[in-house]
């Protein structure tokens, strides 16, 4: 879809309020695993400052530098934790509040921007249950059922995600097939 030989990146429309929209949504997402990193936190409110962040940017807030920094600390907590199930919740925290940092880039990497808050809340979540998918299973779910078509919309604009290796990529590229397939 990008225009390689030239090296140009092709672009579409993306509105504020369909930012705001997928932000909520991030958020709602992410918050599920939340509690999994506030059990080993210590009083660490990173991941939770990130949600809190993404929720004001959604209600009507800036998209600005503060956002950005409450994004860049919930990706140190995840990456400072040595617990694989609180790192994934952290990191789901981290990639919600990106989400209003989206660019309407045709290109793969931005679908992190959409499938990576759930995918990492539903990786926290099989984790903590003992790998059992049953559990991410209801995060993909709930992910797919309360995600507005707006979000369907943009994801639609972008390039389809590959499988790809490990759990991460695979839930990834399942829930991308899945709001696709609600457009």
């Amino acid at each position: 879809m990008t225009n390689e030989g030239k090296g140009e990146k092709e672009y579409f429309e993306l509105h504020m309020d369909s930012l705001r929209i997928l932000g909520r949504w991030t958020a709602d997402c992410a918050e599920k695993a939340l509690p999994i990193f506030e059990e080993l936190a210590n009083g660490d409110a990173r991941p939770r400052d990130a949600i809190e962040g993404i929720r004001a940017f959604a209600d009507g807030g800036d998209r600005n530098a503060a956002l950005r920094k409450l994004a860049l600390a919930a990706f140190r907590a995840s990456i400072e934790t040595k617990d694989l199930a609180a790192s994934a919740a952290a990191r789901a925290a981290s990639l919600a509040a990106a989400s209003a940092f989206t660019h309407p880039l045709i290109d793969v990497q931005q679908t992190k921007h959409i499938v990576g808050p759930p995918a990492h809340a539903a990786l926290a979540i099989g984790i903590k249950k003992n790998h059992d998918p049953r559990y991410s299973d209801e995060v993909i779910r709930f992910a797919v059922e309360s995600a507005r078509i707006e979000i369907c919309e943009i994801l639609s604009k972008m390039p389809r995600r590959e499988k790809g290796r490990g759990r991460i990529n695979y839930i990834m590229h399942l829930l991308d097939i899945e709001l696709r397939d609600k457009c």
